[in-house]
């Protein structure tokens, strides 16, 4: 009865004083905003996730679409169906459910699998660089083998002259890897481009790898030790992409021979 009479008392004073009422219209306004406003932002919070994975298909979509990852197979017939160039390279988008950088040999398990045409030895990269390697395939999920993994060797180039060389990871900074194999008659500066060069099956040449913050020659070695800084920061990593090459059993059936000579 109380509340209900100082409700009441509250109601008449506010509507018979005008002070009082624009007050408590624009309080109300007040309050009425600002909840408006966190449930808007909840609201954008939730839908990020939808938003993300869009903007990550759509991205996908459109590196399936560069001239890049067509392969010209004949320079002087050409067709109404305009068969000389066949797509080569697909990319599928994947979110990364799991993953490490503080080990010696550093994994990644991602959302999709067999059931998306995912297959082992896929190459695996970013929207800022290089990933991985898929080693394993389920049904529904991937284990992909990070660059920092002991086993990792990626085939790489300065961009800037095309010496090709090969990027290990040194065990300890995840941000950082190690460029081997490039002579030393090579001008290389600090900053230049290292990336994929294109001389294996799993990635499209031109993928960036990273940048060169540092370089050394050792005694009486013809080679330079470069240190260069990922480009991609895999404690962060959200989406990523798998690359299909549609020509790659084609490319390691034709090589394994020329190996076994």
């Amino acid at each position: 009865m109380f509340l209900t009479l100082e409700v009441l008392s509250l109601s008449l004073f506010i509507e018979n004083s005008y002070y009082q009422k624009a007050a408590f219209i624009n309080s109300s306004n007040v309050i009425s905003g600002f909840v408006y406003k966190t449930n808007n932002n909840i609201a954008e919070f939730f839908s990020l996730r939808y938003a993300n994975k869009t903007l990550a298909e759509e991205n996908a979509r459109l590196h399936s679409m560069s001239s890049n990852n067509y392969i010209k197979t004949n320079s002087t017939v050409f067709t109404q169906n305009d068969l000389t160039y066949k797509l080569q390279y697909q990319y599928i988008s994947a979110k990364v459910i799991n993953s490490s950088t503080n080990k010696r040999n550093n994994y990644l398990t991602l959302n999709v699998g067999r059931n998306h045409g995912i297959t082992k030895d896929m190459g695996v990269i970013s929207s800022k660089g290089i990933v991985g390697i898929v080693k394993d395939v389920s049904d529904n999920f991937a284990s992909v083998i990070s660059v920092l993994h002991k086993d990792s060797k990626i085939s790489a180039k300065v961009k800037k002259y095309g010496n090709v060389g090969s990027v290990l990871w040194n065990g300890y900074n995840y941000r950082r890897a190690t460029l081997i194999d490039i002579p030393t008659h090579v001008p290389i500066y600090r900053g230049d481009t290292i990336i994929t060069s294109g001389f294996s099956s799993v990635f499209p040449e031109g993928i960036v790898i990273g940048k060169i913050i540092d370089h050394k020659i050792e005694s009486g070695n013809s080679f330079y030790t470069i240190t260069i800084e990922f480009a991609e920061d895999f404690n962060n990593l959200s989406y990523v992409y798998v690359i299909k090459n549609f020509y790659k059993k084609e490319q390691d059936e034709l090589e394994k021979k020329t190996q076994n000579e």
